[in-house]
């Protein structure tokens, strides 16, 4: 499976393209600027491509930009994705005194997507910090996917659980997405109180 990672200069973008990269998959690092691209793809052993380019190649795209632009670049880049499924790992948050808060929005991120794309959106990864993703050992932890469109959950499952020692969770349909957003911040604050790098099991599953 070839897997546009959209964005993925950032730090979410390169410790994936890593992960992905061991785990076999055929991996080409989009960006706006096809030098950068280039740049950073060539010190992970990848494929460095425009956006654009990366996204019309695709069997699986994945957002992996910052959230506050993930549907913009949806929305610019909704012709070249065209009905190639796409995987939304990004989650609104909000910084305050009291603490890191998820977004007052009625909507996730995952959903605003879909309404811009062609293609069905599954959402999924929020809980994997990118300093686990990128660790010598794959992160010992859950990876929770949701979505409404079983083939592409399933080809989303299936790279899920290559990318952890835990498990990749079925979540639900894409309206589990809120969620799923939403947990980031119970993280980020758990990792802050606690001066902890950590995920997410679920118990009881067989």
């Amino acid at each position: 499976m070839r897997v546009a990672l959209i964005g993925g200069t950032g730090g979410f973008g390169r410790a994936l393209a890593l992960r992905l990269r061991e785990a076999g998959y055929d991996v080409v690092l989009g960006s706006r600027d096809a030098g950068r691209a280039a740049s950073v793809a060539a010190e992970l052993g990848v494929e460095g491509a425009t956006n654009a380019d990366a996204a019309r190649a695709a069997d699986l795209v994945v957002l992996t930009t910052k959230a506050e632009g993930a549907v913009e670049t949806a929305r610019e880049l909704s012709d070249a994705i065209g009905t190639t499924p796409l995987l939304s790992v990004a989650a609104e948050l909000r910084f305050a005194e009291e603490g890191v808060l998820p977004t007052g929005e009625a909507t996730s991120i995952a959903q605003r997507i879909q309404d811009e794309v062609a293609g069905p959106v599954i959402a999924g990864l929020h809980s994997l910090a990118a300093s686990n993703l990128g660790a010598e050992e794959p992160p010992d932890e859950d990876a929770l996917v949701c979505g409404d469109d079983a083939d592409a959950k399933a080809a989303v499952l299936e790279l899920a659980a290559r990318l952890t020692t835990g498990r990749a969770v079925d979540c639900g349909p894409l309206a589990s997405a809120r969620a799923l957003e939403g947990l980031t911040a119970v993280i980020v604050n758990v990792n802050k109180r606690y001066r902890a790098h950590a995920g997410v099991r679920l118990t009881g599953l067989r």
